[in-house]
């Protein structure tokens, strides 16, 4: 399945502004807004905090699957998708992010 047909079975984000991520020190390490080009990445990244409390290896193995083609393009050209590479280094690294979810 594409990354757009996964998005279509998660659970909406109206009520969100943003996500930000915080390390173990709760120190703030990304905030995905919900505007274009994010909108996706925030509906991915709240699915999984709310299926594994936090974005942990196992949530971000299932986000990598979930992103689809954009994980393949990630792999390919580091850097260029941000929060999928964020969701690689949380799995090699092992230590998990904890999500703030940002009402509107």
């Amino acid at each position: 399945m594409s990354f757009a047909e996964n998005l279509k079975k998660l659970p909406g984000i109206s009520h969100l502004a943003a996500v930000n991520l915080l390390d173990k020190d709760e120190n703030l390490v990304a905030t995905i807004e919900n505007k274009p080009g994010k909108s996706g990445s925030l509906t991915l990244y709240a699915a999984l905090a709310a299926k594994h409390g936090s974005i942990n290896v196992a949530a971000a193995q299932e986000g990598l699957e979930l992103f689809a083609e954009h994980t393949a393009d990630a792999r390919a050209h580091p850097g260029s998708h941000p929060n999928v590479d964020r969701l690689f280094d949380v799995i090699n690294s092992g230590q998990a992010l904890a999500v703030k979810l940002i009402p509107v």
